[in-house]
């Protein structure tokens, strides 16, 4: 008796005294086949089975069974109720087979020995849908829970409180199925039963908030799951000693609640009291001790501390390897979140190798079509998708979608996923119409079975705003990404980093339209809340100073991009492996602001870094890699060391045609760039055809007058401007005007920079006064808008060429030195741009006469060409022509 009451107090090492004290007082008194030695053996066993040590557990449940077979009638009711507990036991081992067995036989003993509307069948019909429901087997559940109902519909009272667990168990397999708000009805129903039938503190009742809270949860109505949760964690305060395993339950709730929330500091606060009540009351290798350190690792992993995160899962993983038997679904769940953390750090090769050990155990135990495999499918394809195999994540989504598709509803938040994920795949292979379809079907889903303010509804727009964004539709895009701000900003705390994560998604599009000051305010909007919200060293933070050094760099501002990819620069190498691939993103980055400073032994310094680590991390083939190349061939191209810039370009488009579709816009680029490399060599026939190759995909991947059309027209118009047939320059130019005047805000940079190729081709054609007025044009928007003062510097420039060949050199010096006054504040003092001012001043003062002046420029120009330039370079080659000439003139 003492035994039972400490038992339900929680207190099992008491619990445990008492019963062996019972235990040996009965093998002393009683012959060993007494049924009053089964009784004790089986209190024993569920103390084991309560406390996870199974092995013992079953050890003494037997004892129980054989005594019970051997002195008991074949149809007793205690010979079911030990098959009841044996197939409990075999249940929480996650031997559903054996537990199925053993529940089927207490069934048949019950259906014998029993009149068909017994109250025990209905338990027994209750105990088989909870296999079923841990199986995955949704239909077969609800068709045994129903039973079950039925049954204690007709023989109990209304209030009964068993009729308020049948309630909730078919309110749970809703819940798994999706379906919320009947959930929702069902818990409901059984709520008010308890309350009717229990008093007000009752242990029951704390279930069934709880049971409510999970719901609310699960619909994003984070506020109310926390009002259930506070009201159940209330009761047992109340109810139950201060270490009970159920109040730790509570803790345990309220912490995935906040870490949901991402509010990660409180989540770990709630962790760790649940983490502390069960090292109190349980023994060390229990798997709720596990359960524990996973719930912990998964907050570190989301607040970056990946050491932290691995320690924890390595903490549950050596509970589980003890307590349960190697196939044990529990053990496939660590198996996939070590996986996970692996994923997270960048180690693709490890997460797969945690993630297939996963596998292997669901595939063993589990039925072919089990939610947990489709899981498994899952993470298996996005880390696929990561490393570039895009047929193989196809191949594992499709399989995930294959399960999802045969148990669950069609309505299931689960399918929606899937369906994301596939568009994902058909996204990064450049089949945006696809990925558009499968982005639709999720959310065609999520706003028929979650409220419109849910998060998940805020996710599946941000995903279709970033499709519209890769097709350059970037109006589009902030339409969508709007959509998911407004959501997260009425249904997340405002330290949310979700939030944060769509601030920086709204300055990306913002960026993208050359809207810099807007970028800037939500970038250091999505910045503030991570400095709040996440540790100091979290990969996310160092992602904003990136984000906002990006954006200086794209507007000229080289010293300050510099020291925001500095801040990032120190997290990123602090927080990650060496060979993460975020590092390599960084250093690419990092490359492209020494690229745009002209310091290009720097720039190649760090493109290659990002390169090696992307070879290190990512299979031979992966796109990723061209991109590293592509940027590699840029540097060589812009050093005039054309050999070289056509290798790293050829490579790159030799991985695009492996492993692209033949219509996806990254080889359009790769065409793109050999084009324009063989009109700097003049060879303006090959520039031609590779541009057609370019033109070719686009036509047949995008919309007429999309933005990607600029970038192509334009590159036709600089070849035929070399190649001298002004008429036909300016015709593509022209094609380039009217996509960037309608695709680009009034007042954007790059209409800046058609207007001034417009006014260098007019002054090509000796046509000086529409030149004058297409320069004048692209000055009136880089001078007053925020951009890169570089394109501003080149139309003073042009301006100063053209002014010196209408022979009006006082204004041509003015703009000349405007001009150069900007180079040499923004750039390297021998960047190549800077020679050709240099150059272009040596040729006004040659023509003014000025020759000592002349001379100086012209040296200058020489200097940085000679250190900069290859010895056959034109501009080099131009440099010393000026130079013979002025001497000659001396």
């Amino acid at each position: 008796m003492l035994g039972m009451l400490k038992f339900e107090q929680g207190e099992y090492k008491e619990a445990a005294l008492f019963y062996e004290k019972s235990l040996e007082v009965k093998r002393k008194t009683l012959p060993q086949d007494h049924s009053s030695l089964a009784t004790t053996y089986s209190n024993i066993g569920g103390l084991y089975g309560t406390i996870g040590d199974y092995s013992k557990a079953l050890e003494y449940y037997n004892k129980a069974y054989k005594i019970q077979e051997t002195v008991l009638p074949p149809n007793h009711s205690d010979l079911a109720f030990s098959c009841n507990n044996i197939a409990l036991l075999y249940k929480d081992m996650g031997d559903y087979s054996k537990a199925l067995e053993f529940y089927n036989k207490a069934h048949t003993i019950k259906e014998i020995a029993m009149p068909p509307n017994h109250p025990s069948l209905a338990t027994s019909y209750s105990n088989i849908g909870a296999v079923y429901n841990d199986t995955g087997d949704y239909s077969k559940a609800l068709e045994f829970y129903t039973k079950s109902l039925k049954i204690s519909e007709t023989t109990l009272p209304p209030e009964h409180p068993f009729l308020a667990i049948s309630y909730n168990n078919i309110g749970q397999v809703h819940k798994n199925m999706g379906d919320y708000s009947s959930a929702l009805g069902f818990y409901t129903k059984s709520h008010k039963i308890l309350e009717i039938a229990l008093p007000q503190n009752h242990p029951h009742l704390a279930t069934s908030y709880s049971s409510i809270g999970a719901v609310h949860d699960n619909m994003g109505d984070y506020s109310k799951a926390l009002e259930f949760y506070n009201e159940s964690l209330k009761i047992r305060q109340t109810a139950l000693p201060p270490n009970h395993p159920s109040l730790a339950l509570s803790y345990n709730n309220i912490g995935v609640l906040y870490h949901t929330m991402g509010d990660y500091s409180r989540a770990l606060k709630f962790y760790n009291e649940s983490l502390r009540t069960r090292q109190i009351t349980l023994p060390p290798n229990h798997p709720d001790l596990a359960f524990s350190y996973n719930n912990i690792a998964g907050a570190y992993g989301n607040m970056g501390d990946y050491s932290r995160v691995l320690e924890f899962y390595t903490k549950s993983l050596k509970i589980q390897e003890i307590a349960l038997p190697s196939n044990h679904p529990n053990l496939a769940i660590s198996y996939n979140n070590i996986g996970k953390s692996y994923d997270n750090m960048g180690d693709y090769s490890m997460a797969l190798e945690f993630y297939n050990k996963s596998l292997n155990i669901r595939e063993a135990v589990l039925p072919t079509n089990h939610l947990e495999l489709a899981n498994s499918y899952n993470n298996i394809g996005g880390v696929y998708s990561k490393i570039g195999d895009y047929c193989k994540a196809l191949d594992f989504y499709e399989k995930s979608f294959k399960i999802r598709e045969m148990v669950l509803p069609s309505n299931h938040p689960d399918l929606a996923t899937s369906y994301n994920n596939i568009g994902t795949v058909y996204s990064n292979t450049g089949n945006y119409s696809k990925a558009l379809e499968f982005y639709k079907k999720d959310m065609e889903i999520m706003k028929r079975v979650l409220p419109s303010n849910h998060p998940d509804m805020a996710i599946s727009y941000n995903n279709i705003g970033q499709v519209y964004k890769e097709m350059g539709d970037y109006a589009k895009a902030l339409e969508f990404y709007n959509k998911t701000r407004k959501i997260f900003e009425l249904s997340l705390l405002p330290n949310h980093p979700l939030l944060a994560t769509s601030y920086s998604s709204i300055g990306q599009a913002y960026s993208n339209m050359g809207n810099f000051s807007e970028a800037l305010e939500f970038y250091n909007k999505s910045l503030k809340i991570r400095q709040k919200a996440l540790s100091p060293n979290h990969h996310d933070l160092a992602q904003s100073y990136h984000n906002v050094g990006q954006v200086y760099d794209n507007m000229g501002d080289y010293a300050k991009a510099l020291e925001f990819y500095n801040r990032a620069r120190e997290i990123f190498e602090i927080s990650l492996p060496s060979n993460h691939p975020s590092l390599s993103i960084f250093y690419n980055n990092f490359g492209a602001v020494y690229d745009n400073m002209g310091d290009y032994a720097k720039a190649l310094e760090f493109y290659e870094e990002s390169l090696k680590i992307r070879k290190i991390g990512l299979s031979p083939n992966h796109p990723n890699l061209a991109i590293a190349l592509d940027n590699i061939g840029q540097v060589y191209n812009k050093m005039s060391d054309y050999s070289k810039a056509l290798e790293f370009y050829n490579e790159s488009l030799k991985i695009r045609e492996i492993k692209l579709p033949p219509n996806h816009p990254h080889l359009a680029s790769s065409y793109g760039n050999i084009g324009m490399l063989y009109n700097y060599m003049g060879d303006y026939s090959k520039a031609l055809q590779f541009l057609e190759k370019d033109l070719e995909i686009k036509k047949r991947t995008f919309q007429d007058g999309n933005a990607a059309f600029a970038f192509t027209y334009n590159c036709f118009g600089r070849v035929y401007r070399s190649l001298k047939s002004y008429s036909k320059a300016l015709d593509y130019f022209v094609k380039c005007l009217a996509i960037d005047e309608k695709s680009l805000p009034e007042r954007h940079p790059y209409l800046g920079i058609s207007y001034s190729n417009f006014g260098d081709t007019h002054r090509l054609m000796g046509d000086y006064e529409k030149a004058l007025l297409f320069h004048e044009k692209a000055l009136s928007i880089q001078e007053s808008v925020q951009c890169n003062p570089l394109h501003c510097a080149t139309t003073y420039i042009n301006l100063g060429e053209t002014y010196r060949e209408r022979r009006d050199y006082s204004t041509a010096l003015t703009y000349y030195q405007k001009g150069l006054e900007i180079l040499e504040r923004k750039l390297s003092t021998n960047h190549p741009d800077t020679a050709v001012a240099y150059h272009n001043m040596a040729k006004l003062y040659l023509a003014t006469g000025q020759y000592n002046m002349a001379m100086k420029n012209v040296q200058q120009a020489l200097e940085i060409g000679q250190e900069k330039l290859p010895i056959s370079h034109p501009h080099l080659l131009e440099y010393r022509e000026t130079f013979e000439e002025i001497r000659r003139n001396m």
